[in-house]
């Protein structure tokens, strides 16, 4: 299950009359990925992702991210589950709610855990290969795949 933040393309970030950041309407494109078979609670893997998107530059301060009742839809998770993750992200400071206005990154970074971005990475790897596994790919012909390709940031 996966979720595309998409784009409005239409405001801008900027400051108010007071000098006061104002946060940006645009909501960037991250997709959520929802990993049932990993036995990771379902709110876990949505505060991973977003902390991984927050670290990796994908969301900026004052992105906004999916109301919880949308992102509920588009991943088929309960809304109580996405809140959860929110109010979880909030309480660290990672996130900002703005009644009626929505909920955007805040300036504050995800606090670096014990393993780090090592974790990230075997996380990612290994959702890589089990995918590759399911399309009927040997892990044998992944280096070959990923050598010959020709594709994102070179």
């Amino acid at each position: 299950m996966n979720s595309a933040i998409p784009t409005t393309g239409k405001e801008k970030a900027g400051t108010g009359d007071s000098g006061t950041k104002v946060p940006s309407e645009t909501m960037v494109p991250v997709r959520f990925f929802l990993d049932l078979s990993d036995g990771t609670p379902i709110y876990r893997q949505i505060i991973r992702q977003i902390e991984f998107a927050v670290l990796s530059g994908r969301l900026k301060e004052g992105d906004r991210l999916p109301t919880i009742r949308s992102l509920a839809v588009e991943l088929k998770a309960n809304p109580n589950t996405i809140a959860k993750a929110y109010g979880e992200l909030e309480i660290r400071g990672i996130l900002a709610t703005q009644v009626g206005s929505g909920t955007y990154i805040s300036g504050k970074k995800p606090a670096a855990e014990d393993e780090g971005p090592d974790r990230k990475i075997r996380e990612l790897v290994g959702r890589f290969i089990r995918d590759m596994g399911d399309l009927g790919v040997e892990k044998r012909e992944l280096t070959a795949l990923i050598t010959g390709y020709k594709g994102g940031n070179e």
